[in-house]
């Protein structure tokens, strides 16, 4: 999948970059450096990436590698982590990608297999922490990739967008694009999750006063501009139709066939129009664009970590893109935001632990006063 790409950083501008970023800034690597790290470890940097390291190499923090001194035991693991990640999968979450043969009944085969179709695929270099950019020689204008395991999501439309949002909350908003083969096939949603996508969780209600409460958390991921799939608006009036909400238009929007499915967005629309739910929709009369919704939202996606309906980390990512740092990155929100770092980071064997403790960071907020104080 490709799509026009920005122009190439130049090395003023991956300056400018390097000047946002807490981190001691070393020499740049040069030609001859390039040369001995990519036949040493068996890849080639993209244009952008190598631009950026040209102009400075970040130290200070594990999290950046370290291509001039770095230990060569770490970068090869950090080399092989997502390709490792998808194996895990494989073994362990039934993963199997659909342009591969049959999977084998025997996990061993599998693996094997899995392990043979993942030696052609486009190399992801490590850029920062779990962040990573496509190996591709010459080229620029990837899109920044969170990796972990399959949960693989858009973390900036390019290497500039990914440095001022990663560090100064600050997006362009532009819809990113897959740009190499395989690693496409998560970021358009199967089955990592994309921040820009669909917000990943599963629908809940009890009573009717939940399913209303339920359509106008939708309405207002749809405020701040989230897109929803149609099954989505469906399965959200079918919920409040059986939990005995009644609007006119409601049966209509229950009632879409899949290929009636564009008319899913009208339908929902009258359906709030006519429950005139008795909270209105936060106006945007504030410094940050639908400040008053966002975190509305922020707190309705710390109930859904709460509850099981949505993933932990999953959840974290969205928090952190359309919460934190959007909302000038509020303190109160930083140990959460921690967590789902050290979740992302963390090894596979800790992901429980690390879950868990994103569970109790979220019902420590939703227990305090709302917003939460810096």
């Amino acid at each position: 999948m490709t799509a026009q790409s920005p122009p190439p950083l130049t090395p003023e501008a991956a300056r400018n970059l390097q000047s946002m970023l807490q981190a001691e800034i070393g020499p740049g690597l040069s030609e001859q450096e390039f040369h001995v790290v990519e036949a040493r470890y068996g890849f080639t940097f993209s244009a952008d990436h190598r631009a950026f390291l040209t102009a400075g190499l970040p130290l200070g923090s594990r999290s950046w590698p370290d291509w001039r001194n770095g230990d060569p035991e770490d970068l090869t693991e950090r080399l092989s982590r997502p390709v490792e990640g998808v194996l895990f999968d494989v073994e362990h979450n039934g993963f199997w990608h659909p342009a591969w043969n049959p999977r084998p009944s025997g996990t061993s085969e599998a693996l094997q297999v899995a392990r043979s179709e993942l030696a052609t695929v486009p190399q992801l270099v490590p850029l920062y922490s779990h962040r990573y950019l496509p190996g591709t020689a010459g080229q620029s204008g990837h899109p920044v990739l969170s990796v972990h395991q399959t949960d693989i999501i858009f973390y900036g439309n390019d290497l500039s967008d990914y440095v001022r949002w990663e560090f100064t909350g600050r997006a362009s908003g532009l819809p990113a694009h897959a740009t190499v083969g395989f690693w496409s096939y998560f970021v358009n949603g199967r089955p990592g999750i994309d921040v820009h996508a669909p917000t990943p969780h599963t629908p809940y209600a009890l009573n009717a006063h939940e399913a209303i409460e339920y359509l106008r958390m939708l309405a207002l991921e749809r405020t701040i501009g989230r897109r929803h799939h149609p099954h989505q608006l469906i399965e959200a009036g079918l919920t409040a139709l059986v939990l005995g909400v009644e609007t006119e238009s409601l049966p209509l929007l229950v009632g879409l066939s899949r290929t009636e499915h564009e008319s899913a967005d009208a339908l929902f629309a009258q359906v709030l129009a006519e429950l005139a739910p008795p909270e209105a929709l936060p106006s945007d009369g504030t410094a940050v664009p639908w400040e008053a919704a966002r975190w509305e939202l922020v707190r309705w996606w710390l109930r859904l970590i709460v509850n099981g309906s949505m993933a932990p980390g999953a959840g974290g990512d969205v928090i952190t893109y359309e919460g934190w740092s959007v909302l000038a990155r509020p303190q109160a929100l930083r140990p959460l935001v921690d967590k789902v770092d050290a979740y992302n980071e963390c090894c596979t064997a800790e992901r429980k632990v690390q879950e868990q403790e994103i569970v109790t960071e979220a019902e420590r907020l939703l227990a305090g006063p709302w917003p939460p104080q810096d």
